[in-house]
């Protein structure tokens, strides 16, 4: 075998490269290309633990009007309507993105506009072109320098959120 995996076998006619095998026309550097060119599988995003979480993508052209609910990662470019719930995945709102809808997520990620409020049980991003025209309530927020954000924030989780000192005057009123 040789430095570069190739043994006289690989030179008889006839042969097929192995999957994955530069073919013999192309040059060596470009290696990598032919690695992303040769995978058939659909984009996908690594995952902190490790783990490989596909993505959907709702495309610049399509446009929603109604519920959407899901248990994978979403990014939107085109327009949605209605209310967005993905309470174990990210939502990111591309940069064509124009979304009129309450959202609920693990995490949301702004690039595009969102008109509506928006939930995360870990946090909220707003980049340097998103906007969003409703409240925000997470217990992180991210707010790039250009970042529009119309609205009230609450931030804390809701065991934080439960936990909190009623005002003596609604706790007194609440027991009697």
């Amino acid at each position: 075998m040789s430095l570069f995996g190739k043994n006289q076998r690989d030179e008889e006619p006839g042969n097929e490269p192995e999957l994955g095998a530069r073919p013999r026309n192309m040059p060596r550097g470009s290696q990598a290309a032919r690695s992303e060119q040769a995978s058939p599988e659909p984009r996908a995003a690594r995952r902190p633990d490790g783990e490989t979480q596909r993505m959907a993508n709702i495309g610049k052209s399509i446009q929603i009007k109604g519920d959407l609910t899901g248990n994978e990662d979403l990014v939107i470019e085109g327009q949605v309507d209605g209310r967005i719930d993905l309470p174990n995945n990210q939502l990111t709102i591309g940069a064509e993105g124009k979304v009129k809808a309450d959202l609920q997520a693990k995490s949301v990620v702004v690039v595009g506009h969102v008109s509506g409020n928006v939930t995360a049980t870990e946090k909220v991003e707003v980049q340097a072109t998103g906007i969003i025209d409703g409240d925000v309530k997470a217990p992180r927020l991210i707010v790039q320098e250009g970042a529009v954000l119309n609205g009230a924030v609450e931030m804390g989780g809701n065991a934080k959120a439960s936990s909190a000192p009623q005002p003596a005057a609604k706790a007194a009123g609440e027991a009697a």
